[in-house]
């Protein structure tokens, strides 16, 4: 068993590296494991405000005696050290991941993925099969959980946002890959102004050329669908960070949760939505299906596209070669239009699949036992 472990990556910020690099060692420090915290501030994205941070992650940054660094990082940012074990975990959205990413990796013991579909991106690009292992992310079911009070949020019009019946929600940063345009497509297919049913799509923080792009993409939709997003059942778009303590209210706002996403590596949010008793529209792919399936969700039919990301190079590269999945617009509209009309054909429940299974205890428990099959393993050659 493990006694102490050097952990490296980025917690201070808003990303979803930040979100798992923090729930990973809370819940290694739980199981009695010494943590060592070691930030990543070249990660980039925003900073959490100080107070928001439990003071444990500053007590965490203690130098503590630990055989292996656990990097929660891109490929690339890996940095080792004079520890003797170095593990990467990480994930790709894509079937294929750069090959100098593969290079950088065979110089370290492990790389270990969340889900089968990251597994299979790193062997399709040439990592030896040996130096890969999945273990889940995870979820919190008592943090969300369905009798949470509902947050109160703003609408651009006179109705209250918690007087429609069908409330659809989806978190998201405003990239090509998490297909808000499909989103939007399908929703101004499956509905009308006079629906009971609002689409709340959650931004994080959203610089004004973003914001522009965002507004030429809806410019771009409603003269290829020849109608108005007005013509549709209301959008309302929230900007901003929204605190770790307010996002269980945030999905207890809504009803149904919807995702049209090209390619996840886990997608902390489906499943929050998941834990927190909502119903759910997914893509059938990739990250997904590690965690839902037909009993539990309402999955759309995906085909293999490739990945695409216009005007911005520097992102386009690191999906070249790659292929990432298309949503069915037609079957997610469909699926839309069900839930309005009050259509359920989901048998199980997403929130016991996901309790049951996922969580960061349980995780960090498979998490360990990867580490000590290393460290038992180093250990045996500095004897020999």
């Amino acid at each position: 068993m493990i006694q102490a472990l050097r952990i490296r990556g980025p917690f201070r910020g808003s990303s979803g590296y930040d979100h798992h690099t923090r729930q990973f060692a809370r819940a290694i420090d739980r199981l009695g494991v010494e943590v060592e915290l070691i930030d990543v501030p070249e990660w980039g994205s925003p900073r959490l405000p100080a107070l928001v941070l439990d003071p444990w992650f500053d007590r965490a940054r203690e130098p503590v005696d630990a055989g292996i660094t656990l990097h929660f990082t891109m490929p690339h940012q890996v940095v080792t050290d004079g520890t003797p074990v170095h593990v990467n975990y990480t994930m790709f959205e894509a079937t294929r991941v750069l090959r100098s990413w593969i290079d950088h990796h065979q110089e370290h013991q492990m790389v270990v993925v969340p889900t089968d579909s990251s597994r299979l991106a790193w062997l399709a690009s040439g990592l030896p099969a040996g130096k890969i292992r999945v273990c889940p992310l995870g979820v919190d079911p008592d943090l969300f959980h369905p009798e949470v009070e509902p947050l109160a949020i703003e609408s651009s019009t006179a109705r209250d946002v918690a007087s429609y019946r069908a409330r659809f929600l989806n978190v998201s940063e405003p990239g090509p890959r998490k297909n808000l345009m499909g989103l939007l497509h399908a929703w101004m297919m499956a509905t009308r102004p006079d629906d009971d049913a609002v689409l709340m799509i959650k931004l994080g923080q959203t610089s004004p050329a973003t914001l522009r792009t965002l507004q030429a993409g809806v410019r771009e939709l409603e003269t290829r669908l020849g109608r108005c997003l007005e013509d549709a059942a209301p959008v309302e778009i929230m900007f901003g960070y929204l605190p770790d303590a307010l996002m269980p209210r945030l999905y207890t706002s809504a009803t149904h949760y919807i995702s049209m996403s090209h390619g996840e590596g886990w997608d902390n949010a489906m499943i929050e939505a998941a834990a927190s008793g909502l119903q759910l529209i997914a893509p059938e792919h990739s990250a997904y299906l590690a965690y839902l399936d037909a009993s539990v969700a309402q999955l759309i039919p995906s085909l293999l596209v490739p990945a695409r990301i216009p005007n911005d190079p520097a992102l386009q590269e690191l999906f070249d070669g790659a292929m990432w999945w298309q949503p069915d617009v037609e079957v997610a509209a469909r699926f839309i239009r069900d839930a309005i009309d009050g259509v359920n054909r989901v048998t199980g429940n997403a929130r016991d699949a996901v309790a049951n299974r996922f969580r960061w205890e349980q995780s960090a428990e498979v998490l360990l036992s990867i580490l000590s099959g290393l460290d038992s393993a180093n250990g045996a050659r500095h004897q020999r």
